[in-house]
């Protein structure tokens, strides 16, 4: 048999083929894809979300409006417990405390008394909303969280346990102390914010947390504030000038859910009426100052228009009328 001749050797690529241009010298006619039938659907931009929106029929969501408000202060629990003078009605105390029972159960011995506060507003939100815990549980509700001042005692007391004796575990004395109590006594697992500043701040929270209803990162958001006093009295004392008397400890909650409705938010450095009309019933309560005015503009079945005002700097958030009726 003749030989075989030895297989040629092929290159693992492909030879390069020049540098000339590859692009076709003109386009070829192709059949085109046809007009779809009279029965099939055809593409409309924007349709899936439309079809995805809480009232197809009636326009997509937009924004949120408030379905709860629980508000707990020095003068008792709701907006009827405020007096129509809050520094008659004070009678020259320079700090009116918020007193809770505590709650039973071993996770909450050594908890400070400002996450025992949250606990209990936000029970007076879901009370006020005629809603039970399952109502905001779950990675679809957001929590926004604000103070300016209720993390000082924790900080105050860790500080003083060398000499008192006292325990607090560190943890404690951080700000995220209390938005986590609450998050894990309610089961929120959705995304959370905390802020940290005077009236202004929360403000600003009810428009964070509006913002996140309406770009559906979630379905329905808490905007809680807790303010504690007492035990850095001696402080405000010596500071008296930068805060009016009588300080009142606060605790208070916002439910915010879908709706068409979006409320404007702006920023000015001018006082507006409500303001001081809150802070003339409830006294100074800082950051929960706006959350207050909210439960007393829906109690009377007007407009919801919030302002806060921190360090010069006012904030304000508005709804449509129906944004602050009750279901």
């Amino acid at each position: 048999m003749p030989a075989r001749r030895a297989a040629r050797g092929r290159a693992g690529h492909r030879r390069p083929r020049g540098s000339g241009s590859r692009v076709r010298p003109r386009l070829r006619a192709r059949r085109c894809a046809g007009h779809a039938r009279a029965r099939q659907s055809q593409h409309v931009a924007r349709l899936r979300r439309l079809e995805c929106s809480a009232d197809p029929g009636g326009g997509r969501v937009s924004g949120a409006r408030v379905a709860a408000v629980g508000v707990l202060t020095g003068w008792g629990e709701g907006i009827g417990a405020l007096p129509d003078d809050a520094e008659r009605a004070a009678a020259g105390r320079p700090i009116l405390p918020l007193r809770i029972p505590p709650r039973p159960g071993e996770r909450f011995r050594r908890a400070t008394r400002e996450c025992l506060l949250g606990l209990a507003s936000v029970e007076a939100m879901l009370e006020d909303g005629g809603l039970g815990r399952d109502a905001i549980a779950g990675d679809r509700s957001a929590l926004v969280f604000v103070t300016a001042a209720a993390y000082g005692s924790a900080n105050r007391a860790f500080i003083e346990s060398t000499t008192t004796g006292a325990a607090l575990h560190f943890p404690y004395t951080a700000p995220s102390a209390v938005p986590a109590e609450v998050a894990i006594e309610f089961r929120l697992t959705g995304p959370y914010v905390i802020l940290i500043g005077g009236a202004a701040a929360t403000v600003d929270a009810l428009w964070q947390a509006s913002t996140l209803v309406e770009r559906g990162v979630a379905d329905r958001a808490v905007v809680l504030a807790v303010e504690t006093f007492e035990e850095c009295g001696s402080l405000y004392a010596r500071g008296r000038w930068l805060s009016r008397r009588p300080l009142v400890e606060a605790a208070a909650s916002a439910l915010l859910v879908a709706a068409r409705e979006k409320p404007v938010y702006r920023r000015s450095r001018a006082a507006r009426a409500g303001m001081e009309s809150t802070r003339r019933r409830a006294g100074e309560t800082l950051a929960c100052e706006p959350l207050i005015s909210l439960a007393l503009a829906r109690q009377r079945g007007h407009p919801t228009d919030v302002s806060g005002q921190w360090r010069g700097q006012v904030a304000t958030l508005s709804w449509p009328a129906v944004a602050s009726q009750r279901d």
